[in-house]
């Protein structure tokens, strides 16, 4: 199943790592700025007490997007155990991203939209390397 990851599987899972590339952006580089005050509905004084750990949670989604992206490169471009190696790091990754919007949630039902943002296009990534591959 893991050998013959699915194209759409791996668009997905590349879309996922670009949304996670761009929350890593807002948070560890941006977190302060008035536009991702906004974003995330943060006063000054919030955004200055938590910047260290935004920028903190930025990186760890920073890495599950490499995990994602990296992963499709790898489960596409490669044979055998490589392909197989692509897949499962891009199951991880999508499958914790998802996770991560679970709680984001669960934590806080007010942000029901911010987890669906986070967790959609790794869902599908997970659905369609599962059915189709």
């Amino acid at each position: 199943m893991l050998e013959n990851l699915p194209v759409a599987a791996a668009a997905f899972a590349v879309l996922a790592g670009l949304v996670h590339v761009y929350i890593f952006v807002l948070e560890s580089l941006r977190w302060t700025a008035p536009a991702t005050r906004r974003t995330f509905g943060t006063s000054e004084d919030e955004a200055l007490a938590t910047r260290s750990m935004a920028y903190n949670q930025g990186w760890y989604n920073l890495f599950l997007a490499v995990g994602a992206i990296g992963g499709a490169v790898l489960a596409l471009g490669a044979d055998g155990s490589a392909a197989v190696a692509g897949s499962s790091i891009l199951l991880f990754a999508t499958g914790s991203m998802v996770a991560a919007a679970l709680v984001l949630v669960t934590s806080d039902s007010t942000k029901l939209r911010a987890g669906s943002v986070q967790g959609f296009f790794p869902l599908i990534a997970i659905v369609l390397a599962l059915l189709l591959g």
